[in-house]
């Protein structure tokens, strides 16, 4: 639990500072789901739109993680 509470900490410590990095992230991962329409449309992960749901989950906690810190 010690070592948990160890990662955490770094963590914050390492995001307080770069606020926009997680909902960055999200973003990209959203441009790559807009890419893979085009290029792979007939695969599974362009028909799902993983990475438009994943992107959207992690930008949407990155700007509340942004917003605590």
């Amino acid at each position: 639990m010690k070592n948990l509470s160890l990662f955490l900490d770094k963590l914050s410590n390492f995001l307080a500072p770069r606020k926009g990095l997680i909902p960055l992230l999200g973003m990209g991962l959203i441009v790559i789901n807009l890419l893979l329409q085009f290029f792979a449309g007939g695969s599974w992960l362009a028909s799902t739109n993983l990475f438009l749901h994943f992107g959207l989950l992690v930008a949407i906690f990155g700007l509340m993680l942004a917003w605590a810190l």
